[in-house]
């Protein structure tokens, strides 16, 4: 019985006893708080000291039983752990100390770390860009909420955090080069996770096919309005530099630096002096690329035009022919002139080289007024001042009304001639003849208008003011200016004159001043 007795007091001496149990979770997750307890089941002995250790490591002692708690697990939390409990007054001076069980905790993973995906794989300049964060919950906790950001060179992209696994990036430039990355987390409870680091490099696409146009109403460019040119690449990226220039000199005449496949160089109000040829130039640092060359030719308006009237006479008279000459000192050809008499058309004529023009007109009584005219090459016409003209009568009279007026005016003193202009062809007389024959061929009108109390006088007494004989051998042409003193019956003197006219001959009336 002693024997047994003493068996049963040995029995523990190896510090491991059923005395003391450490109680922990089941089931562990990155995150979760581990509670470790030191329980003994009997209560007669004191404890002076209470340990809890990990893989043979202490973490914790005390000196009453109490918790051992890990506030937030990590996966480097897993490995075995027990208690150990020292009582104040052993009952063998050996006897130091009582051991707990060992317990396994596995902290599991609740999500892999993120991998971060690049799509497409390789990024070009100016193309959208798709960044995804991949991980996955464990099915044991898929209620867990998981949150992303990504990050480049160390700086949160887009608006931060997000329940968006993927962060669309519009369009990649040169200068988003970097090292890329995400994380993952979860709200409650908090465990966060870094992927591994991505070094993206933006590829830039050189600038190609470079042309140049111009914009301009209508199609045209005209002196005053306004002219774009326009310089486009099809393919290019990152910021572009365009450029003009003008191939005469080869000088620059306008500079843009832009992210986009085109530039613009706006002309407010084109000058003639802006005519030539025109190239331009597109860079994004792989050199400049030209353009072809773009001929701008400036078309003129017509300015107002100056209208003249040139006629035969200083005082133009019925019968005339007058020449209306219209010309617009500027205006790029073709030009049409248009005339007008009183705002009514006349004709028009037109200028293919540029210049003036002309329209003659032969004057009735019925053209005196105002005449202007309007030059007009299909940019706005433009109407000249109004220019008068008057007609003070006829270039020639009808013999009767003549005859009529020249007898009035002249009264008994007057001089008025009955002259012979040509002879008729029909009196051909050989050799030279004398203007006294020519004359004694025709009827002497002062000898059959003589009257007794008046004698006629001899035609030889006449005085002619002017005598012209043409002495060819073809027909005769006479011309005789000479002045009659009509009687006192001046009436019957110029009706009987006026009744034996020559048949071959041509009379006119000369007015004397």
């Amino acid at each position: 019985m002693l024997l047994w007795s003493l068996l049963v007091i040995f029995a523990p001496v190896d510090g491991k006893s059923d005395w003391l149990t450490l109680v922990a979770p089941s089931a562990v997750f990155e995150g979760d708080r581990i509670d470790l307890t030191c329980q003994k089941k009997n209560d007669w002995w004191k404890v002076k000291r209470v340990s809890y250790y990990k893989d043979g490591e202490e973490l914790q002692f005390s000196s009453e039983l109490s918790n051992c708690s890990i506030q937030r697990a990590v996966l480097s939390d897993s490995g075995t752990y027990h208690c150990a409990v020292s009582p104040v007054w052993p009952i063998f001076p050996f006897q130091k100390e009582k051991t707990s069980r060992s317990v396994r905790i596995e902290v599991q993973e609740l999500f892999p770390r993120p991998v971060l995906t690049v799509s497409p794989f390789r990024a070009i300049e100016g193309n959208p860009v798709t960044l995804t964060c991949e991980t996955k919950l464990s099915p044991q906790r898929s209620d867990a909420q998981l949150r992303f950001c990504f990050f480049r060179d160390g700086r949160a992209l887009g608006s931060g955090w997000s329940s968006s696994p993927e962060l669309r990036v519009p369009a990649m430039w040169s200068g988003d080069s970097g090292s890329y990355w995400c994380e993952a987390e979860t709200v409650t409870p908090s465990v966060r996770k870094q992927s591994l680091q991505s070094q993206i490099h933006v590829r830039r696409v050189p600038v190609s096919n470079v042309s140049l146009e111009m914009r301009a109403p209508r199609g045209q460019v005209i002196e005053g309005r306004n002219l774009v040119l326009l310089c486009s690449v099809t393919e290019g990226t990152g910021n572009i530099t365009f450029s003009w220039h003008r191939e005469a000199t080869g000088t620059s005449v306008g500079k843009k630096t832009q992210r986009s496949l085109s530039g613009e160089l706006e002309v407010p109000a084109v000058q003639e002096r802006d005519a030539g040829r025109y190239y331009c130039r597109a860079d994004n640092g792989h050199g400049p690329i030209q353009s072809k060359v773009l001929s701008i030719l400036v078309r003129i308006p017509a300015s107002r035009p100056i209208l003249s009237i040139t006629a035969p006479r200083a005082q133009a008279v019925e019968g005339d022919v007058v020449e209306l000459r219209c010309e617009a000192q500027r205006g790029s050809p073709p030009l049409l002139y248009r005339f007008y008499h009183e705002d009514v058309p006349l004709g028009n004529s037109s200028a293919p080289s540029g210049g003036g023009a002309s329209f003659n007109l032969s004057l009735t009584a019925e053209h005196s007024g105002n005449y202007s005219c309007e030059a007009d090459n299909g940019l706005g016409a433009q109407r000249s001042e109004v220019v008068p003209l008057s007609l003070s009568g006829t270039s020639s009279y009808r013999e009767e009304h003549v005859t009529d007026r020249a007898l009035g005016l002249l009264g008994v003193p007057a001089c008025v001639g009955a002259a012979l202009l040509f002879y008729c062809r029909f009196h051909k007389t050989p050799g030279r003849h004398s203007v006294t024959n020519a004359l004694r061929d025709v009827p002497s009108a002062n000898s059959q208008a003589s009257t007794p109390s008046s004698p006629s006088p001899a035609i030889e007494d006449l005085q002619p003011d002017y005598v012209n004989v043409d002495p060819g051998d073809g027909d005769v042409v006479y011309s005789f200016v000479c002045s009659i003193q009509l009687p006192e019956d001046s009436e019957n003197t110029r009706r009987t004159i006026l009744e034996n006219k020559d048949p071959h001959v041509i009379y006119s009336g000369v007015k004397e001043m």
